[in-house]
């Protein structure tokens, strides 16, 4: 071993949920390693709900990252697929909660950016730039190796390292993943209409088509779930193609589509772990848990995971407790435990509802919209749970 180092808190993975994570845990008086290995940069984007912008905007991290952000002001879901009973067209609407936006759309570049630079500011944390090779739970600590031969001790890990998390099964936690039958393509697109501000699902019998704004008005991210061989098929096309075969998925809904850049395909498995916590580790982001790409949920669900986490340092610290300890494992866990396994439910549950070829689940989920489209408060509680509230 080269040499070794010791911190209150080590973060692996160096996404946007673990940097938020290890931003905070430092803030909250903890001295936090960072481990990860330089990643790719990542051309997709984010749409951050209005709780995570909040979490942001308390950090101080907002204003450098809205000048690149796109506001989402309002949300539209539409059925087009070739069901027996197809549901009506929704519109939610920001304004009718007095928000400026349900959320906005953020480059993830920039986004890890901003993390990245105010975690650097921070006197208390370490950014190491390699990636962790083992980790090895202890009564005391947790014992990281990284590839270079160093280690890093703590007291608390949290596991941000993704769905193939080497830290959770360290830690003898596990994430069961249920493989959908659907890729997500992700890409960005110029389009002949503006899209004033609305994110758009057209749900399809393989998955949704989403079309997420960016700044500008005639430029969207795209999440496009197919079947994975359509998927294959998809990616074999010359870009012109691709972007008729797009322009005709989304009903020519914002005129004639151009792909920019790379397309990529990314898999879908859902799932979350049984446990959040256990043996001196936390898990954050896909480290525990996974959703299909309905309804912006994903990272936003981790960057609650990333607040709570850096909530039960805090406690600790403040109570002069065992940052790794027992009250903070299980303080997390009911912290999240909740909002995790409802949010995945619910989004699995509306993507069976896609998939099925059951008439009866199509007539409940018309209904459902229908619902929602008539009945005011329902449409705004449901509004209110979708932005990150209480689950």
């Amino acid at each position: 071993m080269k040499d070794a180092m010791t911190a209150d808190v080590a973060v692996v993975g160096g996404g946007p949920a673990g940097l938020l994570a290890a931003l905070l845990c430092a803030r909250a008086g903890a001295s936090v390693a960072l481990i990860a290995a330089p990643l790719p940069l990542d051309a997709r984007t984010t749409a951050l709900l209005d709780r995570s912008v909040a979490a942001l905007r308390d950090a101080g991290l907002w204003e450098p990252l809205a000048a690149a952000a796109a506001p989402l002001r309002k949300l539209r879901v539409i059925d087009g697929g070739r069901r027996l009973v197809r549901a009506p067209e929704v519109l939610f609407d920001a304004a009718e909660l007095k928000l400026e936006a349900f959320g906005w759309n953020v480059p993830n570049v920039a986004l890890v950016a901003a993390l990245r630079e105010a975690l650097a500011a921070e006197p208390t944390a370490t950014l190491i730039d390699a990636a962790a090779v083992a980790s090895r739970p202890g009564e005391d600590d947790v014992e990281i190796e990284l590839a270079d031969g160093r280690v890093v001790r703590a007291a608390l890990a949290i596991a941000a390292d993704g769905k193939r998390s080497l830290m959770r099964e360290a830690a003898g936690l596990a994430l069961p993943l249920t493989p959908r039958s659907q890729t997500a393509l992700a890409f960005t697109a110029d389009h002949e209409r503006d899209h004033d501000g609305v994110s758009t699902e057209i749900h399809f019998e393989e998955g949704p088509f989403t079309l997420v704004p960016m700044p500008g008005g005639r430029r969207s991210s795209v999440v496009w779930v197919v079947r994975p061989a359509q998927a294959e098929d998809l990616q074999a096309l010359s870009p012109e193609a691709f972007g008729e075969a797009a322009t005709h998925r989304a009903g020519r809904l914002l005129g004639a589509m151009t792909p920019v850049g790379r397309v990529g395909a990314f898999p879908i498995a859902v799932g979350a772990a049984p446990r959040l916590a256990g043996r001196r580790t936390l898990l954050v982001g896909e480290a525990g848990h996974a959703l299909p790409p309905i309804g912006a949920q994903g990272l936003n669900l981790g960057v609650r995971d990333a607040v709570a986490a850096a909530d039960q340092v805090g406690r600790a610290i403040a109570a002069g407790r065992d940052v790794g300890g027992l009250p903070t494992l299980a303080g997390y866990m009911r912290d999240r435990a909740t909002d995790v396994w409802s949010r995945t439910l619910a989004t699995e549950g509306l993507n069976r509802t896609l998939t099925s070829a059951h008439p009866s689940l199509h007539a409940v989920r018309g209904a459902g919209l229908a619902a929602l489209q008539a009945i005011g408060p329902l449409r705004r509680f449901v509004m209110r749970q979708g932005i990150g509230g209480a689950a």
